[in-house]
């Protein structure tokens, strides 16, 4: 798949979809790299005590983990694939956490024999598996501790009861003589109640004594993901209360050496991909008097390719046209996917004005869990992505442009 590179001195959204299809005449993604970084420098400054390891389930596009990888960000992992790729990019096997608190033991095996010690877990069984496998690991002790509001309730899987089960499992794991070095907890993916963070940051240090009072000396404590990542504003909303959290519970006084981890994901990438596609067919519905009772488009793009997350959850996409009305009249629209198959829809029931077959459609904010659950189903080829970096950006930053995947493409 052929990438290619504009270097801009300012980003626009509508202008750039215009440039992309004089080259792109197909339907493609728009990265604007400088949204990942951005995103990287407002965290340095909104949270300055909290280390961002980026989730990689979430987009691991080669070019934006080189891109997160050379600025400085750590990383979430949660195979040995997703190590392997990320020590590829000759990132230190210290800034990489295995967060996955129920591994395969040959992942467990691929950790050790690459350095990567800090890795997660929540029962019993896997204390005994890491025993066995690679003992001299530094672990983590994911808590269940997620809000009711989050669109993805990593609850329900993964995390042990902090007042019952986890004290539990401390001294269960003092017994095996395992070092485990602190505590984690994921409030949810998608999730904008942020009190909940509040109360997973009290009831880690709660449990930061306890670890004190057997033995332990603990030094990370990890806060998980869940940030959202459809604006820039966002990040002041959620920053607030995790830091007045923090400096309430464990505050640098009395915890000068803590290391503070976050793990998110969609935070780095929502906005920074937006999805173009094009009306290949359209089907139209009229009454007995010839008037349009409702229109069907099909676009070159579903939920087999970059839409996956419609039918997995609540979440709604926004379609936006590329063109000026040419009629203030809407009609009742239904938007498919391209496969022959009637799961295959994007949104219904919405009102859109008449559009024609090769209009521009263009979803923003679709960063986040749609280019890893891409499917070539029906046969259709995987979405081709066109980057755009600012200049400023790369000046800043001293990013070296040779590193990227794409061809280089002056912009006109």
């Amino acid at each position: 798949m052929s990438k290619v590179f504009k270097f801009l001195s300012h980003f626009h959204l509508e202008k750039s979809i215009e440039r992309s299809l004089k080259v792109v005449n197909d339907s493609h993604y728009i990265c604007n790299l400088s949204d990942v970084i951005r995103k990287y420098e407002d965290w340095k400054t909104h949270l300055p005590r909290v280390r961002p390891h980026y989730a990689v389930k979430c987009n691991d596009n080669i070019n934006v983990l080189k891109t997160l990888a050379s600025i400085g960000c750590s990383f979430d992992c949660a195979s040995a694939g997703e190590i392997e790729k990320i020590l590829s990019l000759n990132v230190n096997p210290e800034r990489i956490i295995f967060a996955n608190t129920t591994k395969f033991a040959k992942h467990i095996e691929f950790a050790e024999q690459n350095q990567v010690n800090i890795m997660t877990f929540d029962n019993e069984d896997e204390l005994y598996k890491i025993l066995k496998i690679h003992p001299s690991a530094n672990l983590v002790l994911r808590i269940r501790y997620s809000s009711d509001k989050a669109i993805y309730k990593l609850g329900k899987k993964f995390g042990s009861l902090p007042n019952t089960e986890a004290p539990e499992l401390l001294k269960l794991a003092k017994s095996l003589n395992l070092n485990v070095i602190g505590i984690s907890f994921h409030i949810g993916s998608s999730c904008e109640d942020y009190e909940v963070y509040c109360g997973a940051i009290a009831i880690s240090r709660v449990l930061f004594q306890f670890a004190a009072d057997i033995g332990y000396n603990f030094r990370i404590l990890d806060i998980g993901g869940g940030f959202p990542g459809d604006n820039f504003n966002r990040v002041k909303e959620f920053s607030c209360m995790i830091n007045n959290a923090l400096n309430q519970n464990f505050p640098l006084n009395e915890f000068p050496n803590l290391e503070i981890l976050s793990e998110p994901g969609r935070y780095f990438v929502e906005s920074a991909f937006t999805l173009v596609t094009q009306i290949h067919s359209r089907k139209i519905t009229r009454d007995a008097d010839g008037k349009i009772v409702d229109v069907m488009y099909y676009l070159n793009e579903g939920v087999y390719s970059n839409f996956l997350f419609i039918p997995l959850g609540p979440e709604e996409v926004i379609p936006k046209i590329l063109s000026h009305k040419r009629t203030n009249e809407q009609f009742r629209s239904t938007i498919w996917g391209p496969t022959c198959d009637s799961t295959d829809k994007i949104c219904e029931d919405i009102k859109l004005e008449l559009l024609e077959i090769g209009d521009v459609i263009y979803f923003t904010n679709m960063g986040a869990y749609t280019i890893p659950l891409s499917t070539s189903f029906n046969g259709f080829p995987t979405t081709k992505i066109v980057y755009f970096l600012e200049e400023n950006v790369v000046d800043s930053n001293k990013l070296n442009t040779e590193m990227f995947d794409f061809n280089f493409i002056n912009d006109a």
